[in-house]
């Protein structure tokens, strides 16, 4: 007989109940062009002392299938947590036909603004590491620290053709990452993590399926054509700010010697990689940190891959407290 409770959605109200209990408030955002952004924030939030990070989700599930172990740590720590699900993923949605990774950044930072979230630091998980190296590019000027986990940015489109990755083109990249077989979800999660889970029943692989895949599935698609199409390094800005905002910061330089020398750098930015990633391979990383050069840092994680923040949660959860205190 057929199980008539679903695993997937259960787990999905766990998650739910993993950030009300935190002291977070889930509320939807609707902005000018229609969109509607879900997102997660302190019920009693306190910027004068308590600063702001920004956790934003990869491919995959909602925001709280990725980020519900990390709440307690950084809220003990002192930080002030804004969980949001991007468009097309968990509650966010847009009409707009804008499938940019600057449209996901925009957007984001829309909900910030109705927030009254100035300055913040940003966590971006692979293509959340996208979205937030964008948001570091628009709005040099309100995000003090980046650090992009797994995320591979520096990636051209020929790379595809040229076997840097397991797939050759879009099309099969949007098989893996929107699966709508079990096969399909079973060889992403050998990709993605060390080590997978050793047993996926297949009605619990069709259930997740169904509850977290199927939705805007074409919209997903059309996601992952947008990020890597025409793609090269040499359009890739490196995230720094622009020439009116360094006139501003040095202006306050002579007004108070008290501000940070950091505060009038480029944003410092911290890269994490899974040393076994076979989604995004470590030459991505290293790649990345050539582009930023000094004001950038890597560090890789052993015995991880590209799920690295689900397979090494308290270490990664480490690098964020130390890299944001």
């Amino acid at each position: 007989m057929a199980c008539c409770v679903s695993i997937t959605a259960c787990c999905d109200r766990y998650y739910d109940a993993t950030f009300n209990a935190a002291g977070l408030r889930s509320s939807v955002m609707s902005l000018s062009d229609g969109t509607s952004i879900h997102l997660w924030s302190p019920q009693y939030p306190n910027p004068s002392s308590r600063p702001a990070i920004v956790l934003i989700h990869g491919f995959g599930a909602s925001a709280t299938w990725q980020w519900a172990s990390y709440l307690r740590p950084l809220i003990r720590s002192g930080f002030d947590l804004y969980v949001p699900d991007l468009i097309f993923f968990g509650g966010s949605f847009s009409p707009s036909p804008d499938r940019s990774d600057y449209f996901q950044a925009r957007s984001v930072v829309s909900v910030l603004d109705r927030l009254g979230v100035n300055r913040f630091g940003l966590v971006g998980v692979s293509y959340g590491g996208f979205v937030s190296y964008r948001i570091a590019e628009l709005y040099p000027e309100r995000v003090q620290r980046v650090m992009l986990v797994c995320a591979g940015v520096c990636l051209e489109d020929s790379d595809l053709a040229a076997g840097l990755f397991v797939v050759s083109n879009v099309a099969d990249a949007a098989e893996l990452l929107v699966p709508r077989w079990p096969d399909k979800l079973r060889e992403l999660v050998r990709l993605t993590f060390v080590k997978p889970p050793r047993v996926m029943p297949t009605c619990f692989i069709r259930d997740y399926i169904q509850v977290m895949c199927t939705e805007y599935s074409q919209e997903k698609t059309e996601l992952l054509q947008s990020l890597i199409k025409d793609r090269k390094i040499s359009n890739l800005p490196k995230i720094t700010p622009n020439l009116k905002y360094r006139r501003i910061l040095a202006s306050q330089v002579v007004l108070s010697i008290k501000v940070s020398f950091n505060t009038f750098c480029m944003q410092p930015t911290l890269i994490v990689w899974g040393e076994e990633d076979k989604v995004f391979p470590l030459e991505l990383a290293h790649r990345l940190k050539r582009h930023l050069g000094e004001n950038s840092q890597l560090v890789t994680i052993k015995e991880a891959g590209h799920a690295v923040n689900l397979e090494k949660p308290k270490e990664v959860c480490k690098h964020i407290i130390n890299f944001f205190s």
